[in-house]
């Protein structure tokens, strides 16, 4: 059985980690800056067009993190956004959640606070970095958004190009370091030095450096940004303290052959945020939350409740009623009567109503939520002449990660992923049209050590209006080294080699074509000797798995270009921090495959001043007995996503999208049934709740039919919009807003959040070398909340949302 938040991570080795430092440190003497999607110094690059005033929203520049290929989005047939750095700066975007005024199909449950991936088309997304997949990242720790120089998100499932992975689609992270002056070297140095401020003692300090330099005669140019931030929250035992490392660098060591490299660290230090627990209809809509202390089980006297102390007390997670007189998996099996004979240690004493606190959440005193990530890389491209080019791309991610709850969830994870990729291009240019290649062999290897610890996770024990204390906090795994749920170590390969070609046809036809194919061995083992089971497992399998897909797009007059895409991606089962199922690997299913139909029309008009795109989707999980509850469910999501972008003039730009989504989980319809925690509003047949607050039930819900199977939380329509305004004297205004309609917490529908309607707002002043900005996040102070890991807890708790907030901001450029 799977639990909600079953993970593994990806950590640095040692020794590669000091000699990516010294390779840096040495370099940084000797080496450059990179340019992304940048032609070289002695390339002929494209003609260049400027829109000013439009903070490089309109997508007229070539983004080759969709197909691999020198295309704009216009040209590019597949649903997808691009936020600049200049959008993500006058919005005042820092996490992920703000995204969703940015981009139609993003909006994102809340997975325990933490903004590490986007929800895409209604399930979890990817993260990349330059276009490489970086490792699984629901809620490890906060991707860095106000660390990067750009942010393209893809819709539904990659390119062939890039590799196994997931249905809904992913996020490209573009880093801040990356922006070096378009291939060619700087004339001069440059930087920013910033400081933002903000409600809730928010304090980020960042800087920037870019610029050429020269060893000898070896010209290089380099890029380096650094941020530090340490803030409180407003919710209560929250705060965040985090370090951020990025370098690049870029430099020709022959004419036709450039080296490009650089990292990131990341250094995260916060918690986890459950939420509310003890969640019914009149907590959401009154703020009436059912107080109460847990019976007593600390006999040790240590302040925690260990395993066996829970079990010397009686069973406190409960599946089914089987001891009780009416025997089944179902919520409506429980009544008082059952609870009162066969489970009293469950019930609360000293029980109560009050009014609650919305930042009195789940997270405790001590609990922790630590990530070290590093990413490194170090491309390799030959220019061959005569359009053709070789591009050796390595690639490294890892992080170290420990996650503790003093409810009863911890884990930790330390894995890391190596990837080496080939990508070989050609282009050919005739009277008939533009005709590019790429082919591409990778190696990619993923190393995971991962522990879980969830079998005692009570969420409901602790009374919010009083906080944690002997009664409630639990004795974690992490803390006393054994007694682990799952406790697992192995690896995976993927050897693959991957073909795409794109044949642009004069007369107005672009077709591209791409297949892949996969060969994986993977491994997994369970350690018995740290976990509650004397069982060990191991698993190990190889599977061979093909991807493919073809678009066509076609430009019409008037600037209109209609597409189609079909596509078929495998992807790999693994769990919160990559981490494969022993048994998963035992049956064969820990690879799957997902199909994609979209079709949509774009447009450039008004001399590139206006863009405007729409396309209806369908794409199912082709074997929905395969999936992980946490991060890559078995679904069906059928959609449709519109979206304007329009500079109005040099000072006016105005955005909006809409989305509409359906997306159902297929495992659920396919059983009838959804394993699930069962919160208050589940058990129609108990009238006294404290009955069984202090433990856990849980069991089947029933999955009758379509509907039912629709996952929570992802709101079906979804309207949004921004605009901004700047003067020439330097003063700018800029605002966002989204309608969010109401939507189930939960799988089994029985507590509606509120719709809502939220708004953010900015203004700032430019003078000279000077930038002073004012940001107002939640400005009519909208009440909302944000469903909760929807398929096991969704009944069981939810995230209050934060009030009105503001951020201030003061750049000094050089």
């Amino acid at each position: 059985m799977l639990h909600p938040k079953k993970s593994a991570q990806l950590a640095a080795p040692r020794h590669f980690v000091k000699g990516l430092v010294a390779l840096l440190g040495c370099t940084a003497l000797t080496a450059p800056a990179f340019a992304q999607e940048a032609p070289a110094a002695d390339e002929p690059a494209k003609e260049e067009i400027v829109v000013v005033g439009s903070l490089n929203a309109l997508p007229i520049k070539d983004v080759g993190s969709i197909f691999g290929f020198d295309k704009n989005l216009v040209e590019t047939p597949r649903s997808a956004s691009s936020i600049s750095k200049e959008q993500l700066e006058r919005f005042g975007v820092s996490e992920i959640y703000d995204l969703v005024a940015q981009s139609p199909g993003t909006f994102t449950n809340s997975f325990f606070g933490v903004g590490g991936a986007l929800d895409i088309r209604g399930t979890p997304g990817e993260v990349y970095f330059r276009g490489v997949r970086r490792l699984d990242n629901p809620g490890n720790y906060p991707t860095p958004i106000g660390a990067s120089d750009r942010i393209d998100i893809v819709r539904g499932p990659a390119s062939p190009i890039y590799g196994p992975s997931k249905t809904g689609g992913y996020m490209n992270f573009v880093p801040k370091s990356a922006r070096v002056a378009k291939g060619k070297y700087m004339d001069s140095a440059a930087g920013q030095i910033s400081y933002t401020g903000g409600s809730w003692s928010k304090s980020v300090l960042s800087a920037e450096l870019r610029g050429p330099g020269k060893i000898g005669n070896q010209a290089f140019g380099y890029s380096l940004y650094a941020e530090v931030e340490d803030s409180g929250s407003y919710y209560r035992n929250m705060n965040t303290k985090q370090t951020i490392l990025q370098a690049s660098f870029d430099t020709d060591l022959t004419p036709n052959l450039r080296l490009e490299f650089g990292g990131m660290y990341q250094n995260y230090k916060g918690q986890q945020n459950g939420g509310w627990n003890r969640l019914t209809q009149d907590l959401v809509d009154n703020g009436t939350y059912i107080t109460g202390s847990a019976k007593p089980l600390d006999t040790s006297g240590d302040g925690k409740i260990s395993p066996d102390e829970f079990d010397a007390a009686g069973s406190f997670g409960v599946f089914g009623t089987f001891a009780c007189a009416n025997k089944g998996v179902f919520p409506g099996g429980w009544n008082d009567q059952c609870l009162k004979d066969n489970y009293p240690q469950l019930a609360l004493t000293n029980v109560g109503t009050a009014k609650l606190d919305r930042r009195n959440t789940l997270t405790g005193p001590n609990d922790k939520l630590w990530n070290k990530s590093t990413t490194a890389y170090v491309d390799l491209i030959w220019d061959l002449g005569h359009d053709l080019e070789i591009k050796n791309q390595f690639f490294y991610d890892g992080y170290d990660n420990i996650n503790e709850n003093a409810y009863g969830f911890s884990q930790f994870h330390n894995s890391y992923v190596l990837e080496n990729k080939i990508v070989i291009s050609k282009k050919f240019t005739n009277d008939i049209g533009k005709f590019s290649i790429q082919v591409s062999p990778s190696v990619r290897y993923t190393d995971f050590l991962h522990g879980d610890d969830f079998d005692y996770e009570y969420f409901h024990r602790v009374d919010l209006t009083k906080g944690y204390d002997a009664l409630s906090t639990r004795l974690l795994s992490t803390q006393s080294g054994k007694d682990y749920s799952s406790y697992v170590k192995g690896y995976y390969t993927d050897w693959g080699v991957a073909a795409l070609t794109d044949l642009d046809f004069n007369f107005g036809l672009d077709v591209t074509l791409g297949a892949r194919y996969d060969n994986i061995k993977g491994k997994s083992s369970s350690d018995p000797t740290r976990t509650r089971s004397a069982n060990s497992a191991v698993g190990q399998d190889t599977k061979g798995v093909w991807s493919w897909s073809a678009s066509a797009n076609y430009r019409l007059p008037f600037g209109l270009v209609p597409y189609a895409t079909i596509a078929r991606q495998s992807v790999v089962i693994a769990g919160q921090g990559a981490e494969l199922d022993p048994g998963n690997l035992q049956g064969g299913t820990w690879t799957t495959a997902s199909k994609l139909y979209e079709g949509g029309i774009k447009g450039s008009f008004l001399n590139n001043r206006l863009y405007a795109a729409v396309s209806v989707y369908k794409q199912t999980r082709v074997d929905f007995n395969a999936q992980s509850i946490t991060v890559n469910q078995a679904v069906e999501t059928r959609g449709l996503e519109a979206e304007m972008r329009w500079s109005v003039d040099k000072h006016f730009l105005v955005t909006g999208a809409y989305t509409r989504t359906n997306v159902y989980n297929l495992t659920a319809l396919n059983d009838g049934v959804l394993f699930s925690f069962f919160g208050i509003g589940d058990l129609k047949g108990v009238t006294d709740q404290s009955l069984h607050l202090g433990g856990q039930l849980f069991g089947l819900l029933p999955v009758a039919n379509k509907d039912q199977s629709r996952r929570a939380g992802i709101p079906k329509d979804l309207f949004s919009a921004t605009a901004t305004y700047s003067f020439d004297n330097g003063l700018a205004f800029a605002g966002s807003i989204s309608h969010v309609p109401s939507v189930f917490s939960g799988q089994s529908q029985v507590v509606r959040l509120p719709a809502y309607t939220l708004v953010d707002g900015s203004v700032s002043y430019a003078k000279g070398p000077w930038l002073f900005r004012v940001v107002v996040k939640n400005l009519t102070d909208a009440k909302y909340f944000r469903a909760n890991f929807t398929e096991l807890f969704g009944s069981t708790i939810a995230l209050p949302e934060r009030p009105r907030s503001w951020q201030a901001s003061v750049v000094y450029k050089f």
